[in-house]
């Protein structure tokens, strides 16, 4: 796998759409973005992941130390991402700030009965995304996402939660909104962070051509 950029402290890597992060259960779930980076790079190790069915930017670590201090800027939230994503409907605009943003509170909860599902509930943990709205169509609307708080499946479970799942959605979206899109509508298209050895402004970005009108896209990864 060629990483989009590589020095002696890190990779960042462009994750297709139905590759695992990390390997999963059982060993049909061995394949996965980190297996085949270690295969190139044996010091690589993981520091963020994305859902599955979730494409775009993810960043690695080459070595303990880089790792911790990637890490350290995870928790200090330093790493600041975008994402693109198609959501059945059109959101209703809440309070708005001066640059077109949009507010999504609401805590996340591990549903044990359910898993991997994840609801909002008062005994979850306090999470936070930001939306803007690109494009509007009858069916569906392009966002521009942004997670100030980073737990697993926020973006997915905040669209779902406001009634506005994403398209191809399999966890979350109910069966038509499903069939929209033979891959969930998520990509993670930007990532920005201070080097963890330099302190330069590290910033790249990976686009995709998505739109609110059907087919939404004309380009699908294979998985």
């Amino acid at each position: 796998m060629t990483p989009v950029f590589e020095d002696a402290h890190l990779l960042v890597l462009a994750k297709p759409s139905g590759l695992l992060s990390v390997p999963g259960r059982g060993p049909d779930k061995q394949d996965c973005l980190s297996k085949r980076v270690q295969d190139r790079y044996p010091e690589a190790l993981v520091v963020h992941r994305l859902d599955q069915d979730t494409s775009g930017l993810i960043l690695m670590a080459r070595g303990i130390e880089a790792q911790r201090r990637l890490s350290r800027l995870f928790e200090t939230r330093q790493v600041h991402k975008r994402y693109m994503a198609v959501v059945h409907g059109q959101p209703t605009p809440t309070e708005v700030d001066e640059a077109g943003w949009h507010t999504i509170d609401g805590p996340i909860l591990l549903d044990w009965e359910r898993r991997p599902i994840h609801i909002i509930s008062p005994e979850g943990k306090p999470s936070r995304s930001r939306w803007r709205a690109l494009q509007s169509s009858e069916t569906a609307t392009l966002l521009e996402l942004e997670p100030v708080t980073g737990r697993t499946h926020q973006l997915r479970v905040h669209l779902q939660s406001i009634g506005h799942p994403m398209l191809g959605d399999s966890l979350y979206a109910p069966p038509q909104v499903r069939a929209l899109s033979p891959r969930l509508m998520l990509h993670a298209r930007d990532l920005g962070f201070p080097h963890p050895f330099t302190d330069e402004a590290m910033t790249f970005s990976l686009p995709v051509d998505w739109s609110a009108q059907p087919p939404y896209s004309f380009q699908f990864e294979a998985t």
